[in-house]
């Protein structure tokens, strides 16, 4: 199916404060603790914050989505504690299952009216109609998405936003892309995006 190009006017969300440091925070040559604009987060701390930046892929994507629909746009770290609550993310201790599509597209589409539903096989052809239609979609995808030139280990683990598709690339905000390169609107070819791409995701729309 022909889809026409449409690329989704979506204001872009890292899921750290200090987008242009992402480099230093993934390679751990800076620690989350010492971001600078970590209270913008709404973290009670520099350890919560630091704690939680990592794993906040989804929080990045849903922020982005609620600012696309008009919605207020909470701060990152009282976001999570909200999806702790609804379920969508499990904290034992130090680690962390989620987020969790289920409990998460629900309470989406309780408390901001959003259409959310959880897509557990996601093929990628159907995100040319997805996302041309004007709906956004998180999708799973190795990390490694933010250089796509280079084959990852697996596929998923981590959650991007499609915002945007041409018959050549699906378009993606990633909250842990690299700065002026791989964070906002960056054109993944399809043929490469397969290798990154698990097949499950959430999709949103108004």
């Amino acid at each position: 199916m022909s889809v026409p190009p449409t690329q989704n006017r979506v204001r872009y969300y890292s899921q750290w404060e200090s987008r242009d440091l992402v480099p230093e925070f993934i390679t751990g040559r800076l620690d989350a603790a010492d971001d600078p604009l970590w209270q913008k987060s709404g973290a009670e701390s520099p350890q919560e914050y630091a704690f939680w930046a990592p794993r906040m892929c989804g929080v990045a994507c849903l922020r982005m989505a609620l600012d696309y629909w008009r919605h207020p746009v909470p701060p990152s770290v009282p976001l999570v504690r909200e999806l702790c609550e609804a379920g969508a993310y499990i904290r034992e201790g130090d680690t962390v299952k989620g987020l969790i599509y289920q409990p998460f597209a629900a309470h989406v589409a309780t408390r901001w009216g959003l259409a959310a539903r959880s897509v557990p096989d996601l093929p990628a052809a159907r995100l040319r109609e997805i996302v041309g239609s004007g709906q956004l979609a998180l999708v799973s995808v190795h990390k490694s998405v933010r250089t796509p030139d280079v084959d990852p280990p697996h596929q998923g683990g981590h959650l991007v936003l499609a915002v945007g598709v041409t018959e050549e690339s699906v378009m993606l905000h990633n909250p842990s892309g690299l700065p002026n390169q791989s964070q906002e609107f960056a054109a993944v070819p399809w043929a490469r995006f397969a290798h990154f791409y698990a097949g499950r995701g959430v999709v949103l729309g108004a």
